[in-house]
């Protein structure tokens, strides 16, 4: 929920709900945010973010993790993580995925890597999800990587762990080339998927991966079938 009073400037930048949150005394102010919800294999990786109070925690060319270039997320995560006064990552493997369902995996990790933070928050912001059963109050954001800074470093935080831990995988799966596409459906993704069928790591749930494996997803039809990063 938004606390009362809050105010934040139409013009502001990046920081500004943080520093809202903070001038209403509710810091320090925890952004969380996922990769890899529309990939079709690998895991999904949830990230939570305290960032540093004031122009400490302000990290240059930070923006939401799919505006920035592979190399300009790299650097951004490397300040992230040196500069941040927390961060909690969770990884959900894929078969967690096909046994608990894309959202409840979703919003579950959400909430773990919340709770791992090393540093309780006084408020949360979450990207497109609300998490509940945090002790603390918190906002869910419509593309809140993109106006709020916590949750751009997380979109980081995750999408960079994501994007190492596929291409570790393409070296132990080298038939589909997930170092390439990070396991989203691409045309030589499901070329690969029709020429070897499935691997451990796809996602059994998932409508085209179920096809291909010769049986009826786990999940409703189209519910888990994602066509680009996330």
């Amino acid at each position: 929920m938004r606390p009362r009073r809050l105010t934040v400037r139409a013009d502001g930048d990046l920081y500004g709900y943080e520093r809202a949150l903070a001038r209403s005394g509710l810091a320090p102010v925890a952004g969380a945010d996922e990769a890899g919800r529309g990939a079709c294999a690998g895991p999904l990786v949830a990230a939570a973010v305290i960032l540093a109070p004031g122009r400490r925690g302000e990290i240059a060319g930070l923006a939401d993790s799919k505006l920035l270039t592979p190399a300009a997320r790299e650097d951004v995560f490397a300040a992230v993580t040196k500069r941040a006064l927390a961060i909690g990552v969770v990884i959900v493997p894929p078969a967690e995925i096909d046994r608990v369902g894309l959202h409840r995996s979703n919003v579950a990790a959400l909430r773990r890597a919340l709770v791992r933070l090393p540093i309780p928050a006084a408020y949360v912001l979450t990207d497109g999800f609300a998490v509940a059963g945090l002790g603390v109050p918190g906002l869910a954001m419509w593309k809140g990587d993109r106006v709020a800074g916590c949750i751009a470093a997380a979109s980081v935080v995750a999408k960079v762990t994501r994007d190492r831990l596929m291409c570790a995988l393409a070296d132990e799966h080298p038939d589909y080339g997930f170092a390439a596409h990070k396991g989203y459906i691409t045309p030589e993704h499901t070329a690969a998927l029709h020429r070897h069928g499935p691997c451990p790591q796809h996602r059994f749930s998932y409508v085209n991966v179920a096809a291909v494996a010769g049986h009826a997803p786990v999940g409703v039809l189209g519910e888990n079938v994602g066509t680009g990063p996330d």
